[in-house]
């Protein structure tokens, strides 16, 4: 994973002062690092079952969209309000300094649906916890948790309650 590593740029005091901000920016701009990073988030989940991969906005719709592509399956874009033009239904969830709304289409998921939430980092895991709400609310199941990176010490995996957590890069 050095390789990827590598590939990710730290920005201190960005967005506020005091937080280290991990820039994925040069991981997606070099075509090689992108396909090896999408190779790895995928592969633990080859002959899974996995039937749609569901991407939170924004930079999750980069990966999550190229894995479902890799996987063969279709992707769900999981939108700030009023981004989708479609009946929706929709998830509220604290943040650390706020609160946030995610929206996906009624008719994205379904029962028997197994998806692959994917996402680029990892941190609190709030949105990450009510992104798997949303998709459990239409009836699927979510079958694992990808992340590009995870920040370790701010504990998010906790907030996923058991679920199955791969991520690449751990800071």
């Amino acid at each position: 994973m050095d390789k990827l590593r590598s590939h990710i740029r730290d920005i201190p005091d960005f967005p506020k002062p005091g937080i280290l901000f991990r820039d994925i920016t040069p991981l997606v701009k070099d075509p090689a690092a992108m396909r090896f990073a999408i190779h790895q988030l995928i592969h633990p989940f080859i002959g899974d079952n996995i039937t749609a991969v569901a991407g939170m906005e924004a930079r999750g719709f980069i990966f999550g969209a190229l894995a479902a592509w890799e996987l063969g399956v279709g992707f769900v874009p999981l939108r700030k309000p009023g981004k989708l033009p479609y009946n929706v239904q929709a998830i509220d969830y604290d943040l650390e300094y706020g609160s946030a709304r995610l929206e996906v289409h009624l008719d994205a998921l379904g029962v028997g649906d197994r998806v692959l939430m994917v996402d680029d980092l990892l941190a609190t895991g709030g949105t990450a916890r009510a992104s798997c709400s949303l998709v459990e609310n239409l009836g699927a199941e979510v079958a694992a948790c990808a992340f590009v990176v995870e920040l370790d010490a701010l504990e998010g995996r906790q907030a996923l309650n058991g679920r199955r957590v791969h991520s690449l890069l751990h800071y």
